[in-house]
């Protein structure tokens, strides 16, 4: 899920086809417990978390007045978040991470499960924050402030052995999976551009609001390929027992972050003060070991970073 992200001109584009990678899909909105159920998906126990009362301080009323941390998440994006086996309790690193920043501001963490491309436009107003594998754009950072968190590279993913011969270097003409509302699917239809203008087969490009159905999309054959953050594209070649694999190396690697109210200055330093507390303390390594995800850590968060 993300460090920086390479810039390609569309003649690049059309050669490496290295869609950019973002985290996100969806499900129908609802309310769902920010604790990990039992079982293979139960997360890290953030109960010895406490208040930190100066970083708390910093909060604007607007969103302590409640009690609540309200966070809008796409529980598709295993093992970011996603639903555990009751089909209603959020889990994933991303969760554990919002329980953990909740815990910091003495606030009771609530995550609402959204559709990933309805979460930006809501931060500030249904949500507190968005925390979602949203990956730092400039363009995203018109709408919205970010927090950095976390970060993660791209990995394409093609059924085992690779039947369809997909070749990453030139994906002209070739079904290609994506996510409704993301970097990746903006990137997969300018390279799709590309290839028309180079007078090559377009890109077809299969847009679908879950990561999930991205997945089925390639096991079942209705594309010959998909392409994710890392971490999420080896969660779901374990889930489907090694019917698919990975093809290449990761590409991408950008910065993730929690998504703030543009101009909201308060909440973003609190959260960013939060973040590098439970870093600086261990806890946010042992949430991402829980979730095999540590690869990702970073070492200092930051409010809106430079990204090319």
């Amino acid at each position: 899920m993300r460090f920086t992200r390479a810039t390609r001109t569309a003649a690049a584009i059309i050669s490496s086809v290295a869609l950019v990678s973002l985290a996100g899909c969806g499900t129908s909105d609802s309310s769902t417990s920010s604790s990990s159920s039992s079982g293979t998906t139960q997360g890290y126990d953030v109960s010895s978390v406490s208040k930190d009362s100066s970083i708390a301080a910093l909060l604007p009323k607007s969103v302590t007045e409640d009690g609540k941390l309200t966070v809008g998440t796409d529980t598709s994006y295993a093992p970011a978040e996603f639903l555990a086996e009751d089909g209603k309790t959020a889990v994933g690193f991303d969760v554990d991470l919002t329980k953990a920043i909740a815990a910091v501001f003495g606030l009771k963490a609530v995550t609402v499960s959204s559709t990933f491309d309805s979460i930006l436009p809501s931060v500030g107003s249904k949500y507190d924050l968005g925390i979602s594998s949203f990956t730092v754009t400039k363009e995203r950072m018109d709408a919205v402030d970010f927090v950095t968190y976390f970060q993660a590279g791209s990995t394409y993913v093609v059924k085992k052995d690779n039947p369809s011969k997909v070749d990453t270097g030139d994906l002209c003409g070739v079904k290609v999976a994506v996510q409704t509302g993301t970097t990746q699917e903006g990137e997969a239809n300018k390279a799709s551009a590309a290839c028309k203008k180079a007078g090559k087969t377009a890109i077809d490009v299969l847009s679908y609001k879950m990561q999930t159905d991205v997945t089925t999309a390639v096991v079942t054959g209705k594309a010959a390929v998909f392409y994710a953050d890392s971490p999420v594209a080896g969660y779901a070649i374990k889930q489907t027992d090694d019917q698919l694999e990975s093809l290449g190396d990761q590409t991408g690697v950008a910065p993730e972050a929690v998504a703030v109210k543009k101009g909201d200055d308060a909440t973003a330093k609190a959260v960013q003060k939060a973040v590098q507390k439970l870093i600086d303390d261990g806890t946010y390594k042992k949430i991402l070991s829980t979730w095999g995800v540590e690869s990702g850590a970073i070492a200092t968060s930051q409010i809106n970073p430079t990204v090319d």
